[in-house]
């Protein structure tokens, strides 16, 4: 079996559109995501239930449902709503790119958190110590000490969770969003060539993937680098 390069190459501009669709919805997903998990995770390290619980039961709803299940009722189900219809929501609700992006970002928050949850709570307690020993508050502490110093012991986990939601924005064709899958949709569609549209969207992916991965390891040469065994 022979491929149709000449296909590939003739579609080339319409992928390239998709590769920058999904970097788009990566982007704002993630940099959303992230800045309300930054207060949910505070919340999750909590001793008060107030706090705690209501966190708690988000990040559980979240990573217990299906990521196309939170897609499909933000942009379909709530259209479902005379109120929403009405609302001055409405024409944001309305917006596919703003709905896939509020949907992988409630998504992704909900992980996000719990990482650097996990990270906060394995702060040694030598650098709790010192900092109190230094006489910060509690607000310099967390804003000097425990917060930079959970994101860069997240970073490599944080790296998968990226790595994660680069592959769930495919799913963002199905809410009529061209990205990469949505491109390799449309060519298959129209040429009835299967094989060639998603073998070239597997491929566009997979570089993303490498150029995402070597970003990260540079990242963590960056700021881990202090973790790293001594070199004697």
């Amino acid at each position: 079996m022979m491929l149709d390069y000449q296909l590939i190459w003739d579609n080339l501009p319409l992928y390239l559109n998709g590769a920058l669709v999904t970097l788009k919805v990566l982007l704002i997903s993630l940099a959303l995501g992230l800045l309300l998990a930054l207060p949910l995770a505070l919340m999750r390290v909590s001793r008060s239930a107030l706090l705690n619980a209501p966190a708690w039961l988000y990040t559980y709803v979240i990573r217990g449902t299906p990521m196309l299940v939170q897609l499909f009722l933000i942009y379909y189900g709530l259209a479902q709503f005379e109120a929403v219809r009405q609302s001055l929501l409405w024409p944001y609700l309305s917006s596919a790119t703003f709905c896939a992006c509020l949907a992988f970002a409630i998504n992704t928050s909900a992980y996000s958190a719990e990482l650097l949850a996990g990270s906060l709570r394995a702060t040694p307690a030598g650098e709790i110590e010192a900092a109190r020993a230094m006489g910060m508050s509690r607000l310099t502490l967390y804003r000097r000490i425990l917060l930079p110093s959970a994101l860069r012991r997240a970073l490599p986990q944080y790296s998968n969770e990226v790595l994660m939601m680069l592959q769930t924005t495919s799913l963002a064709s199905i809410v009529t969003l061209v990205d990469i899958t949505g491109a390799a949709r449309t060519v298959s569609s129209r040429f009835y060539l299967p094989f060639e549209a998603f073998i070239t969207a597997g491929l566009i992916y997979l570089v993303l993937t490498f150029i995402l991965v070597r970003l990260f390891k540079l990242a963590e040469r960056r700021w881990l680098a202090y973790l790293a065994p001594r070199k004697h």
